[in-house]
Protein backbone atom coordinates (compact mmCIF):
# COMPACT_ATOMS: atom_id res chain seq x y z
CA UNK A 1 0.00 0.00 0.00
CA UNK A 2 1.09 3.57 -0.68
CA UNK A 3 0.96 6.60 0.75
CA UNK A 4 -1.57 7.84 -1.90
CA UNK A 5 -3.81 5.12 -0.82
CA UNK A 6 -3.37 5.09 2.61
CA UNK A 7 -4.09 8.80 2.59
CA UNK A 8 -7.09 8.26 0.46
CA UNK A 9 -8.50 5.36 2.23
CA UNK A 10 -8.11 7.65 5.63
CA UNK A 11 -9.83 10.64 3.93
CA UNK A 12 -12.52 8.46 2.58
CA UNK A 13 -13.23 7.13 6.21
CA UNK A 14 -13.11 10.25 8.12
CA UNK A 15 -15.87 11.58 5.18
CA UNK A 16 -17.94 8.74 5.48
CA UNK A 17 -17.85 8.68 9.07
CA UNK A 18 -18.88 12.37 8.88
CA UNK A 19 -21.48 11.60 6.32
CA UNK A 20 -23.50 8.65 8.96
CA UNK A 21 -23.25 11.47 11.41
CA UNK A 22 -24.87 13.87 9.12
CA UNK A 23 -27.36 11.75 7.92
CA UNK A 24 -28.32 10.61 12.06
CA UNK A 25 -28.64 14.22 13.60
CA UNK A 26 -31.25 15.11 10.05
CA UNK A 27 -32.96 12.49 11.36
CA UNK A 28 -32.87 13.38 14.90
CA UNK A 29 -34.06 17.23 13.78
CA UNK A 30 -36.76 15.69 11.09
CA UNK A 31 -37.93 13.50 14.20
CA UNK A 32 -38.16 16.61 16.79
CA UNK A 33 -39.46 18.65 14.36
CA UNK A 34 -42.93 15.78 13.14
CA UNK A 35 -42.64 14.50 16.86
CA UNK A 36 -46.55 15.60 17.40
CA UNK A 37 -47.85 14.55 13.97
CA UNK A 38 -47.16 10.54 14.36
CA UNK A 39 -47.15 7.78 16.57
CA UNK A 40 -44.03 6.33 18.63
CA UNK A 41 -43.05 2.84 16.91
CA UNK A 42 -42.38 0.76 19.49
CA UNK A 43 -40.50 -2.23 18.28
CA UNK A 44 -39.52 -3.99 21.19
CA UNK A 45 -42.63 -3.56 23.73
CA UNK A 46 -45.03 -6.47 24.80
CA UNK A 47 -47.58 -5.41 22.58
CA UNK A 48 -45.79 -4.84 19.39
CA UNK A 49 -45.76 -8.62 18.73
CA UNK A 50 -49.60 -8.90 18.36
CA UNK A 51 -50.76 -9.13 14.99
CA UNK A 52 -53.93 -10.38 15.18
CA UNK A 53 -55.47 -9.20 18.42
CA UNK A 54 -57.81 -10.42 20.33
CA UNK A 55 -61.54 -9.46 18.72
CA UNK A 56 -64.58 -7.87 21.06
CA UNK A 57 -67.91 -8.08 20.25
CA UNK A 58 -70.41 -5.33 20.59
CA UNK A 59 -72.81 -6.10 23.63
CA UNK A 60 -76.83 -5.23 23.68
CA UNK A 61 -76.47 -2.11 25.59
CA UNK A 62 -74.25 -0.74 22.74
CA UNK A 63 -76.52 -1.33 20.07
CA UNK A 64 -79.39 0.21 21.94
CA UNK A 65 -77.08 3.12 22.71
CA UNK A 66 -76.23 3.09 18.69
CA UNK A 67 -80.38 2.98 17.96
CA UNK A 68 -79.59 -0.44 16.72
CA UNK A 69 -80.89 -4.10 17.98
CA UNK A 70 -80.68 -7.84 17.10
CA UNK A 71 -82.29 -9.38 15.19
CA UNK A 72 -83.27 -13.09 16.99
CA UNK A 73 -84.73 -14.69 13.93
CA UNK A 74 -81.72 -13.70 11.90
CA UNK A 75 -78.86 -12.90 14.06
CA UNK A 76 -77.69 -10.18 12.33
CA UNK A 77 -77.94 -6.18 13.53
CA UNK A 78 -81.08 -3.81 11.94
CA UNK A 79 -81.99 -0.39 13.08
CA UNK A 80 -85.10 -0.13 15.21
CA UNK A 81 -88.00 1.27 14.10
CA UNK A 82 -89.09 4.20 16.18
CA UNK A 83 -93.14 2.58 14.97
CA UNK A 84 -92.28 -0.73 16.19
CA UNK A 85 -90.65 0.21 19.36
CA UNK A 86 -93.46 2.12 19.94
CA UNK A 87 -95.89 -0.73 19.24
CA UNK A 88 -93.56 -2.59 21.79
CA UNK A 89 -93.80 -0.80 24.65
CA UNK A 90 -97.72 -0.51 24.77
Amino acid sequence: MTVENAAMFLANSILIGAGFCIVFIVTIVINNLLHKYWKPVRIFSKDSWHFNPPHRFVTEQELKEMGKELDPEWGQIRPVDPAEKTNNQK
